[in-house]
């Protein structure tokens, strides 16, 4: 693990999540460094989407502190969490574009309203336009998500989440539904964003390729696309954290955790397909 906390992008120190009585996420610690990429996986209920709404600070701990970008946003005020927020891009699942507003107004969301990051109005629609090229997308500013396939969809909300150039990326379940040849596409984009950009990313998936992918692929800006991560370390460090019940029960490398003779953090490797 990285020694330096003080400095990590992304801190959770003992927090404690609970609903009615149930522990959503229970005495959780990591921290994430500049560039670092975290796959989260774990059974359906087990915190994963919590743990990303906490980070973002849509949900308070109960206990415990979380420090994003070195300060503690667990108790700040609802109007502190805006600058904090306009650093952070999440990706919902299923998308979660607006039905009503076409692609250039989906997309162009976070910089109108999100106040800290003035940008200037003439900056927008290039700033957009820009977002979709990242994600092969160019041409559709006028199309509403309904005209969009389902990876299409999920490409427009990745160009929402990076338009804003955040240095810390939320990716809940990217490739949920997805069709494998999509589904590729999609985690190729996640990579491309980290290495461009290195850009902090968590990425919560049911899918052990997925995580496979971001741990043994880098981009290559030369020739536009991801190559195999060379033996000495090519790409930024990837660590995958399995939850079970609220509770990280692995912490590690891939390499620990098709080793690890934990029965719960071994089925997630044997899911493969």
């Amino acid at each position: 693990m990285p020694e330096d906390t003080e400095n990590a992008v992304l801190r959770f120190d003992h927090v404690s999540v609970s609903f009615g009585g149930t522990m959503a996420l229970d005495d959780v610690s990591f921290h994430s460094a500049q560039g670092e990429s975290r796959v989260i996986m774990g059974a359906t209920g087990s915190g994963k989407t919590v743990l990303m709404k906490t980070a973002l600070g849509l949900q308070r701990p109960d206990s415990g502190t979380v420090y994003v970008f070195g300060q503690d946003i667990s108790r700040m005020r609802e109007r502190q969490l805006f600058e904090i927020r306009s650093r952070i891009g999440m990706l919902f699942q299923e998308s979660a574009l607006f039905d009503s507003l076409n692609i250039e107004e989906n997309v162009s969301y976070p910089l109108l309203n999100q106040k800290c990051i003035h940008c200037p109005p003439e900056e927008i629609r290039p700033r957009v336009e820009e977002a979709l090229k990242f994600v092969d997308l160019e041409g559709i500013l006028e199309k509403f998500p309904s005209e969009l396939s389902g990876g299409m969809r999920r490409r427009a909300a990745i160009a929402r989440a990076v338009v804003t150039r955040p240095p810390l990326l939320l990716y809940d379940s990217p490739t949920a539904g997805l069709d494998p040849i999509t589904a590729q596409t999609i985690m190729a984009l996640v990579v491309k964003e980290r290495d461009l950009y290195k850009t902090t990313t968590l990425i919560v998936t049911y899918r052990y390729q997925d995580g496979s992918l971001v741990a043994n692929f880098q981009y290559n800006p030369e020739n536009k696309s991801l190559e195999r991560a060379a033996l000495n370390g090519g790409t930024p460090r990837t660590i995958f954290m399995v939850l079970r019940e609220g509770r990280l029960v692995f912490e590690g490398s891939q390499a620990e955790l098709e080793a690890s003779s934990d029965p719960y953090a071994s089925k997630f490797v044997k899911a493969r397909g």
